[in-house]
C-alpha cells in the first residue's frame, strides 16, 4: 500500500490540506503528531502520537512498523517549519529523497541565509547580537538606523519578529529574547518600507517550474500580521523582470535544485529587498488563492515533484484573487459566529474558513495563528475581487464573553 507520513499538522491551512491532497491522489496518509488528539486530523487515514517528533530514533522504528504491516512508504512530508528538512532528511534514510537538503537546512536559519546573501544587492543591512555580545559596543552604529527589526533565527509566524524605535526598547527585546533564546544569536535588520509580495516558488532539477507572485496586505501593531493577499500582483514589467533576476540568483546562490519554497520581499524606493526565504508553501489559504486564480492545485503538484510523479503547472483559468483575513480588538471566550451562509451568498465568494471552535479563547493578533477567518473571493477584475470580498467579510460576526 503506497503511503506517505506527514510529520506535524495544524488545525487548518495547507500543513491540514495537504494530508486531505495526499488521500484524494491515492496515498495511505499517515500523520505523526504531537497533538494528543486524532478528532482533528480525521483527513488523515492513520494517526500516531509521539509526544517528540524530533525523537528520530523513535519515528524510525515506528516506520519499521508501518513497512511490516506492508505500507510502502513513499515520502515523508512536513509543511510546518520546525520539521521540513527534518521530514526530508527521513525520506533520504528511507531512499526516497529527492528535495534539496543541504539548501532546506540553510533556508531554516535566519541568519545564516542572510549570511550567505550579504553580498546581493537584495540583502537588507543587519546585525548579529551573539549570546555573549555587548549591545553597547554597537550603540553608535545601530542608533542612525533606527527604527530596527529584531528576530530570533528560528521563528516563524512572526511571533519574534519586533520593530524597535529607540536604544532602550532595542535592550530591552534583546535581553526579552535572549532569555527565550540564550543559546541563539539573535538577528538585527533595518527597517524597509514599501508594499510587501510573497512567491511562491517550485524548482525541479536546477528550473524554477512554478513562480507566481502576491502582493501581500500587512499590518502593524506591535507585531506584523499579513491581513490580505491579493493574486496576481499588479507590477511594472521591468520591476517584474528584475524581481525574477533575482529570485533566480537567490536560488542559484543556494544550489537549490529541488523542491519548493517561498520569499517575502519589499519593493524598497524601487528596490527590491529579501525580507526571507521559507523551505515549504506558505501557509493558510494559500492553495486556494492560487488554485481559484490559476486553476492549479499547488500542494498536489508540490507533492508529486517531491514524490518523482509527473506534474503539471499549465493554468487552466485566469482570475483575480483577492483573500482576507479577520482578526478580533478584545480578548474574550468564544460564544458563537454568525453570517457565514449570507457571506457565502456575495458575488464571486469561493472560499470561507472559520477557524476558532466554539469556547476558545480569542486575543489581538499576536501572530499570523491568531487570524480567526478568511474570506477569499475570484473576480475578473482585482477591483470587483477585493469588493466583493470585503462584503461578505462584514457579515461575519464573533460572538464572546469577557476572558
Amino acid at each position: 500500500m503506497k503511503s506517505i507520513v506527514f510529520i506535524g499538522s495544524y488545525n487548518s491551512g495547507t500543513s491540514k490540506e495537504a494530508l486531505m491532497v495526499a488521500s484524494e491522489m491515492g496515498y495511505w496518509v499517515v500523520l505523526f503528531t504531537d497533538k494528543n488528539n486524532q478528532w482533528d486530523y480525521m483527513e488523515a487515514n492513520e494517526t500516531l502520537f509521539i509526544k517528540n517528533l524530533f525523537d528520530e530514533q523513535l519515528v524510525m522504528k515506528k516506520i519499521a512498523e508501518l513497512q511490516r504491516e506492508g505500507k510502502e512508504i513513499c515520502a515523508c512530508f512536513s509543511f510546518i517549519d520546525p520539521y521540513v528538512s527534518y521530514s526530508i532528511r527521513l525520506s533520504n534514510r528511507l531512499g526516497v529523497g529527492r528535495a534539496s537538503l543541504e539548501s532546506i537546512i540553510l533556508m531554516e536559519d535566519k541568519i545564516a541565509i542572510r549570511e550567505k546573501f550579504k553580498h546581493l544587492s537584495v540583502s537588507p543591512h543587519y546585525w548579529i547580537i551573539h549570546p555573549d555580545s555587548r549591545l553597547q559596543s554597537l550603540d553608535a552604529e545601530l542608533e542612525p538606523n533606527l527604527p530596527l527589526i529584531i528576530k530570533a533565527p528560528v521563528s516563524n509566524g512572526s511571533k519574534d519578529v519586533l520593530k524597535v524605535e529607540t536604544l532602550e526598547n532595542l535592550a530591552k527585546n534583546i535581553i526579552d529574547l535572549q532569555k527565550r533564546y540564550p543559546t541563539k544569536c539573535l538577528l538585527i535588520e533595518e527597517f524597509l518600507q514599501g508594499p510587501q509580495y510573497l512567491i511562491e516558488l517550485v524548482v525541479h532539477q536546477d528550473e524554477i517550474k512554478f513562480i507566481e507572485i502576491i502582493e501581500q496586505e500587512v499590518i502593524y501593531n506591535g507585531k506584523f500580521i499579513v491581513m490580505a493577499y491579493k493574486y496576481p500582483a499588479m507590477l511594472e514589467e521591468e520591476i517584474l523582470n528584475r524581481l525574477r533576476l533575482h529570485i533566480s540568483s537567490i536560488i542559484e546562490q543556494i544550489g537549490f535544485s529541488n523542491g519548493s519554497c517561498h520569499m517575502e520581499m519589499k519593493l524598497v524606493q524601487g528596490e527590491w529587498k529579501l525580507i526571507e526565504i521559507n523551505p515549504r508553501m506558505s501557509g493558510g489559504a494559500m492553495n486556494r488563492i492560487i488554485e481559484e486564480g490559476t486553476g492549479i492545485n499547488l500542494l498536489k503538484e508540490i507533492l508529486k515533484v517531491y514524490l518523482g510523479e509527473e506534474f503539471s503547472f499549465i493554468k487552466t483559468r485566469k482570475k483575480y484573487v483577492y483573500a482576507r483575513y479577520l482578526t478580533i480588538e478584545k480578548r474574550g471566550k468564544l460564544l458563537r459566529v454568525i453570517g457565514k451562509e449570507r457571506a457565502l451568498e456575495h458575488d464571486d465568494i469561493k472560499y470561507i474558513h472559520i477557524k476558532p471552535k466554539i469556547g476558545r479563547v480569542l486575543k489581538r493578533p499576536y501572530s499570523m495563528g491568531d487570524r480567526y477567518a478568511c474570506i477569499v473571493a475570484a473576480s475578473e477584475s482585482a477591483k470587483q475581487a477585493e469588493e466583493n470580498t470585503l462584503a461578505a467579510a462584514k457579515e461575519i460576526k464573533f460572538y464572546m464573553e469577557p476572558f
